[in-house]
């Protein structure tokens, strides 16, 4: 399945901030394999000087904004599981800042959050795997809005992409 197969009516508008950074080529499955490969060599390339920083005082630190990856990735994976399982229940939205204090990122060395990233992310390819094409297409709602399994899922990839740029361009 690729990104090219995806409908805009599949998602809020809100979503294309992300889906949008994706070339219409790109394969979810092989997105999230190479996406786990590029995410590990650009955390391994961060300075470790780098990882408590905070371009802003109230911004997130380096270690936060990756911890918000992995755990945002949770979320829409578990939004990509129940919509491909045609839940038609609402799934209520997240408050992401609300995550950054307790997950206690800064305490967590930078192999821990590799780590995690990774193991996640393995998981998130074998669920995905798991589901077929049909039931990628399935439509929910999730924040009061539509959203496609495939939709939730392909959010991810670009969302890693959104928060690497500003990493680059804000925090190193």
């Amino acid at each position: 399945m690729k990104k090219i197969d995806l409908n805009t009516s599949e998602y809020n508008e809100y979503y294309s901030r992300y889906i949008d950074k994706l070339q219409d080529e790109t394969d979810l499955i092989e997105g999230y394999i190479t996406g786990k490969n590029n995410m590990v060599d650009f955390i391994n390339s961060i300075p470790n000087d780098k990882l408590f920083y905070k371009y802003q005082p109230e911004k997130w630190s380096v270690k936060e904004v990756l911890q918000h990856l992995i755990d945002t990735e949770r979320v829409f994976m578990y939004r990509c599981l129940r919509i491909a399982r045609n839940d038609k229940t609402n799934i209520e939205g997240f408050e992401q800042d609300n995550y950054v204090k307790p997950s206690e990122a800064d305490s967590k060395s930078k192999a821990e959050l590799i780590n995690e990233f990774s193991i996640n992310r393995e998981n998130s390819i074998v669920l995905l795997k798991s589901i077929s094409d049909k039931n990628l297409c399935f439509v929910g709602t999730a924040s009061g809005a539509v959203m496609s399994a495939r939709a939730a899922a392909f959010t991810i990839l670009g969302h890693d992409i959104h928060h690497t740029v500003i990493i680059k361009e804000r925090y190193l």
